[in-house]
């Protein structure tokens, strides 16, 4: 493969990153709004459609992975950059591979930012079922012989013998 076509197929799969990260940092910021709202259909129906995106974001790394290895350049980040500099000299694709860039850190910062409202609600759902079904609410540990152990609920009454 030649420069120019290498350098053709890299600005598409740029061109394509870039609209397949917009449409995800849009999905994140939805899906945020329902986990808000607590739109539980909704946030199901965000769910689905993310993963979407995410699987057509996968085949697109594997696509790019692949043209840097039929190329002979590791499949990482080091590799792609050295095949940007090689069919692109002039250096006009790397606003493009700057924006994926940048989109995938706010995507990561807005996937992260859902997690942590997520694992939040849940812990504050399990104290709540916690304290209706009356089990205990001390960690569990391991115990003496490596299986999980939780601190006894109750506590023991002696009477007068």
């Amino acid at each position: 493969m030649d420069a120019s076509l290498c350098r053709e197929q890299l600005q598409r799969m740029l061109g394509d990153e870039n609209g397949l990260l917009a449409k995800l940092e849009t999905l994140l910021e939805e899906e945020h709004g329902f986990i808000a709202g607590d739109d539980i259909e909704a946030l199901d129906e965000a769910g689905r459609t993310r993963q979407t995106c995410m699987s057509d974001l996968v085949r697109l790394e594997d696509e790019r992975r692949s043209l840097c290895r039929m190329l002979g350049r590791k499949p990482d980040v080091s590799g792609l950059e050295e095949l940007l500099k090689w069919c692109d000299p002039k250096g006009s694709l790397q606003v493009q591979w700057k924006e994926c860039a940048e989109r995938a850190a706010r995507c990561r910062s807005l996937n992260d930012r859902n997690g942590i409202i997520v694992t939040a609600r849940l812990k504050r759902v399990e104290g709540l079922l916690n304290i209706v079904t009356g089990r205990s609410q001390a960690p569990t540990t391991y115990g003496r012989q490596g299986a999980y152990a939780t601190a006894p609920v109750g506590r023991m009454i002696r009477g007068e013998a």
